[in-house]
């Protein structure tokens, strides 16, 4: 009779496996199905539940997640009542015939947590995560056809904007990065059409993602490759004027025109400290026009203020006898032949009576490369050269670094003639790029301006001009730290004049999210993941991650990580030194921090804390995460706490000091853990010279442990004598010599406290009892 008794107890508490049946659809409205029966939802906010636990699947979630999710930061006063109906309420629609007590198959609970038991396969948006990384794989190897195949499947998934009328924070957090997922998919889809030669769908779909996201740079380049291949003839092009008959080969002399404008324009502060670059960048073209011909090449990360420093140098310095073209280079520069160099020709011979100069450039561009472009460059070089025998001719690129490889190679070709003929290069790069090594570029300029960082005398400078009130030398020295000697940021943070702890200004936050754009979602995500292990206080660990540690949160390997990360540091937004990785800029990591909902930047702070203590990772590493936004500190944080307390005295005193502070007012926690945490905290106080009284107090009045009751009981005599409170040091001496409950080291330490004390209290020398105290 026990024995079924104790059978039909241990029943229920089997652990309920992946339920399979279920069909759960976010990549537009929510919808799930069960067995081929389409489940009511019902209200936004239990969708929003729903939704948090499908994209945790098999994840068991607390009820505090749960609250996040759906309100923020400022919940409800009944959000734990609500949430209790939604939970019900959703039990009842997935487990129809769960008896009441029973615990359910889809959707269990216990220990304050819920779990929805669904295969991962079962929800579409991990098939579409699922899909994208197959098809990561099918690129690695070369197969496009099949890796077209997967984001082909991926795209057709999608019916409409993800978590549509979902509310919340993480619902609108999940809606962009599902929308970014979306998007960089399409792209890469879009970019296989034109690779396999399905040009006319690439075309058709291009135009689609135009008109819906106008403002996504990488598509119009895109679209304009596709129609260059598919031959059609509303390539958008510069108008030009009708082509004169001309025999073939032969190029017709032209009246030399004023110099063009450069498209871009000068960022406001970018140019502080550029004095000598733009001097010489105007001698160059003067002497060009005399015909010494030479090659240039200003190299700067971004925001360095390349682009204002042509505008600015150049236009104004352009004689009548001169052409200038100009061309910027951009991601997708790299997928058209000679397409800079073409840009750059147009933009020279512009407006000019006869355009057959360009006709034949863009022929001699126009056969497919194959795998040598030596013919169509020794071309386009050729017609090149025969424009500088006419008239000065300075060819412009900004960002080079973007240029394809026949374009860079027909740049190299130019560069070694340049000394004979009035022919001036000027490029803009990337320091480092692996295009302009020695190994391939060679001496491919003879000169090279390197726009570093700003000196801290620039950037002072810099933000006394632009802020509109002179900064306090603290404020000043933060705005220069922030900034990293960028002066694009710099000028931002300047003209704000607000709080540098405070709002970072809108308009920095678009640029360095334009300055982000043309990387990779992955790599975009991967700077955010190193954003978030840099932020928290800096104190005892440092600034920055290690790809180690960013290994372990992204679950992501280390080369792959490399991979990523190659174009962000070229771009100078992020630096290594072995395994060490920082931002160069921090204000770029506070937007990728700063830029996510607080919500979610909490839940992600407290799941990198946890992945790195799983991974035995550094304990002051963990607690840089638990202090980097208001993690709450629960039982299961504070007894891994307790754990690694003595070790993280010793490795990270302050950051301790504050989590242990933290965890004494906010948390509830079992007795014996109090006590050793306080312990802690008073020895951390005491040794960084702070006042430790009232926790060293607090533990010598509860303990039973004779040792800590002297030590306690020493370091609160110890405060007050250090305090000048020189009395009631000694009434505390006193009370411990008279009692003798504490072990005779301390005892002695007592007594010499009391001679130190006796020169203080000259007026009551006679009332001391050189064993007892006073009194005795």
């Amino acid at each position: 009779m026990t024995t079924t008794i104790t059978n039909r107890t241990l029943q229920p508490l089997a652990v309920p496996t992946e339920h399979a049946g279920m069909n759960i659809r976010l990549l537009g409205p929510p919808q799930a199905w069960q067995d081929d029966t389409e489940l009511v939802l019902g209200s936004g906010n239990r969708t929003a539940v729903l939704s948090f636990l499908a994209l945790h699947a098999n994840h068991a979630v607390t009820r505090e997640q749960l609250i996040a999710a759906l309100w923020g930061d400022d919940p409800p006063a009944s959000a734990t009542g609500n949430l209790y109906t939604y939970i019900s309420s959703l039990r009842k629609i997935l487990d129809p015939c769960r008896h009441r007590w029973s615990a359910g198959q889809v959707l269990t609970s216990g220990g304050g947590t819920y779990r929805l038991r669904v295969r991962k396969q079962d929800v579409d948006a991990f098939r579409f995560e699922a899909l994208r990384e197959e098809s990561k794989r099918h690129r690695a190897i070369g197969d496009s056809s099949t890796e077209l195949a997967s984001l082909t499947a991926a795209l057709r998934m999608w019916q409409g904007t993800a978590l549509a009328g979902v509310p919340g924070p993480f619902a609108e957090a999940q809606r962009q990065r599902l929308a970014e997922l979306r998007l960089t998919t399409a792209e890469r889809h879009a970019t296989l059409l034109v690779e396999t030669g399905r040009h006319n769908e690439a075309i058709s779909t291009l135009r689609t993602l135009i008109e819906a996201h106008p403002t996504r740079e990488n598509l119009a380049p895109l679209l304009t490759a596709a129609l260059h291949a598919a031959g059609r003839a509303d390539v958008p092009r510069r108008p030009r004027p009708p082509i004169p008959t001309e025999p073939a080969g032969h190029v017709p002399a032209s009246p030399p025109r004023t110099g063009t404008r450069s498209p871009v324009r000068a960022g406001p502060g970018s140019l502080a400290g550029r004095e000598t670059e733009i001097r010489r960048l105007r001698r160059a073209v003067v002497e060009a026009t005399r015909g010494q011909g030479r090659s240039i090449r200003v190299e700067g990360f971004t925001g360095m203020g390349k682009s204002a420093l042509l505008a600015v140098a150049l236009p104004s310095t352009a004689p009548f006898t001169c052409r200038i073209g100009w061309a910027v280079g951009r991601e997708l520069s790299r997928r058209v032949p000679l397409g800079l160099l073409l840009e750059c020709m147009e933009s020279a011979l512009a407006g000019e009576p006869s355009s057959e100069l360009v006709r034949q450039i863009s022929l001699a561009t126009s056969p497919p490369m194959g795998n040598s472009a030596t013919a169509p460059v020794a071309r386009v070089v050729s017609l090149v050269r025969q424009v500088a025998q006419q008239a000065p001719l300075v060819l412009v690129v900004d960002n080079l670094h973007w240029a394809d490889a026949h374009t860079v190679a027909a740049w190299r070709a130019l560069h070694e003639v340049t000394t004979q003929l009035p022919l001036l290069l000027i490029a803009t790069s990337w320091p480092g790029t692996a295009e302009f090594g020695t190994a391939e570029f060679g001496t491919a300029a003879d000169e090279v301006h390197e726009l570093a960082p700003l000196t801290r005398a620039a950037s002072s400078h810099l933000v006394r001009t632009a802020a509109p009130e002179p900064p306090e030398s603290p404020e000043l020295d933060h705005l220069v730290a922030a900034a990293g000697g960028n002066p694009c940021y710099l000028w931002h943070l300047a003209t704000a004049g607000s709080d540098p702890n405070g709002q970072l200004p809108a308009s920095l936050i678009r640029v360095v999210h334009a300055h982000l754009a043309p990387f990779t979602q992955p790599t975009r995500e991967v700077l955010r993941a190193a954003a978030f292990l840099a932020a928290g206080p800096a104190a005892d660990v440092g600034p920055g991650c290690s790809l180690s540690e960013l290994a372990v949160v992204t679950e992501r390997p280390t080369a792959e990580l490399v991979e990523l990360l190659t174009p962000a540091a070229r771009a100078g937004v992020v630096a290594s030194t072995g395994d060490e990785l920082t931002f160069r800029h921090p204000v770029v990591a506070r937007v990728l921090h700063e830029g996510t909902a607080s919500a979610l930047r909490v839940l992600l702070h407290r799941s990198f804390a946890e992945r790195i203590a799983g991974a035995g990772g550094p304990p002051e590493r963990v607690v840089t995460q638990l202090l980097a936004d208001a993690v709450p500190l629960d039982i299961t944080l504070t007894r891994w706490l307790t754990t690694h307390v003595e070790q993280l005295t010793t490795r990270a005193p302050r950051i301790t000091v504050t989590i242990l502070q933290r965890a004494h007012t906010q948390c509830t926690m079992p007795p014996a853990d109090r006590m050793t945490l306080t312990i802690w905290l008073a020895r951390l106080l005491l040794r960084l010279g702070r006042n430790c009284a009232a926790e060293a107090g607090w533990v010598a009045s509860r303990t039973d442990d004779p040792d800590v009751e002297g030590e306690m009981r020493w370091m609160v005599a110890l405060t007050c004598e250090k305090r000048g409170e020189h009395q009631t040091a000694a009434d505390i001496a006193r009370s411990v010599l008279h009692d003798r409950r504490v072990p005779v080291p301390w005892l002695d330490r007592f007594r010499l406290m009391q001679a130190r004390l006796r020169r203080h209290l000259a007026d009551r020398h006679d009332d001391w009892h050189p064993e007892l105290g006073a009194g005795t």
